[in-house]
């Protein structure tokens, strides 16, 4: 087992020293308070809303989960949400089904299944994004059926659909972090919602009314009123200056990548979502060239992207797993502190993923 070494990141500041392991936990941090040079050793990363990834569609099967996993995990990924998209009602009961039956068997060299994010039907069919359009008015009877079969740690719900706020209520019930998205939602409503239970909004910014000065849309109220937000950091769904204001308002403002299956792969035509996109120069689109259908990168990348627009990398660190953590209640992810999982990255001066562990296994 290889032990992590280098500039290491505790919640008290960069230590410059090594991390001991044992039975999959941290056991200590040993080394001397320095100023961080690489190689870096972060917490890993953790993902609330992925897809796929490396070919591997989360939508079609045990199989093609557990690869998505995989690809995931290689690129310092120790954590994560499976996420569905807005499908027919059997299609959805069959994927958190694989995501609860893989979450209560891990396998070797794979993330932590933290649960699913369900992502729709429950969504706004105005603000469909990439999705088909399948949405279903709320039914709270069936989300508190989901729940009850698969562990829901998220879920993404249009409040002002009819049915809407029950659903959120039910979901909360779950001990689910329930989020405004794909939403037109008024200020009142997006108030009810958060009474309901809501709390904290899907890729801030995209498939949700935006902010206007007289107008001020379901962003408008996430900017003034949340402490949680996950935001997609790939550049293309939301661009510098606005990560930055998006910074300054929510405190506990955290990266996802809304990863689909053409991440890790080359240019060209696939399948998302029961449609067909396409990827080019490092953006995901529907055949209309323009419409976003999800990301292509991991979450080293969104770390990368941090950092590049000048995130210090403490907090980028923070955004990509820490946040998470603390959003649901995981005190043993996302911190580098004695007891915590050692699920560990180590970065070069690039930024680049140099090795993983996950639970005190090197798998990268």
């Amino acid at each position: 087992m290889t032990t992590p070494r280098g500039s290491i990141l505790t919640p008290a500041g960069w230590v410059r020293g090594e991390v001991t392991m044992a039975q999959g936990r941290i056991a200590a941090v040993v080394g001397a308070d320095r100023p961080p040079e690489p190689p870096y050793i972060l917490p890993g990363f953790i993902d609330l809303h992925v897809h796929g990834g490396g070919g591997h569609d989360g939508m079609t099967g045990a199989a093609a989960l557990r690869g998505m996993l995989r690809y995931h995990a290689a690129h310092g990924t120790v954590a994560l949400a499976p996420t569905t998209v807005t499908e027919t009602a059997s299609a959805i009961r069959a994927t958190l089904a694989d995501i609860a039956a893989i979450a209560a068997r891990p396998g070797a060299g794979e993330p932590l299944v933290l649960g699913a994010h369900l992502e729709g039907p429950f969504i706004n069919p105005a603000r469909l994004g990439a999705q088909v359009p399948r949405t279903r008015d709320g039914d709270a009877a069936l989300a508190d059926a989901w729940a009850a079969e698969c562990p829901i740690v998220v879920a993404t719900v249009a409040p002002e659909i009819p049915g809407g706020l029950a659903v959120i209520r039910a979901l909360a019930g779950h001990r689910c972090r329930v989020q405004i998205g794909h939403s037109i939602a008024s200020d009142a409503e997006c108030a009810a919602a958060f009474a309901c239970g809501c709390t904290g909004f899907t890729h801030l910014f995209n498939a949700m009314t935006g902010l206007h000065h007289r107008t001020q849309g379901v962003a408008g109220y996430a900017l003034a009123h949340a402490d949680h937000a996950e935001l997609i950091c790939d550049l293309c769904h939301v661009q510098a200056t606005t990560i930055h204001a998006a910074r300054r308002a929510i405190p506990r403002l955290y990266a996802i990548t809304d990863a689909t299956t053409a991440s890790g792969l080359a240019d060209g035509e696939y399948h998302f979502a029961g449609r067909r996109v396409y990827k080019r120069d490092g953006r995901i689109t529907l055949e209309d060239g323009t419409t976003l259908a999800g990301s292509v990168i991991t979450m080293a990348d969104a770390l990368r992207n941090l950092v590049a627009i000048g995130v210090p990398l403490a907090e980028a660190s923070a955004m990509t797993a820490t946040r998470q953590a603390d959003y649901l209640g995981r005190t043993d992810l996302g911190r580098i502190v004695p007891g915590a999982r050692a699920s560990l990255v180590r970065l070069d001066a690039a930024m680049a993923v140099e090795a993983v562990w996950i639970d005190g296994a090197v798998i990268a």
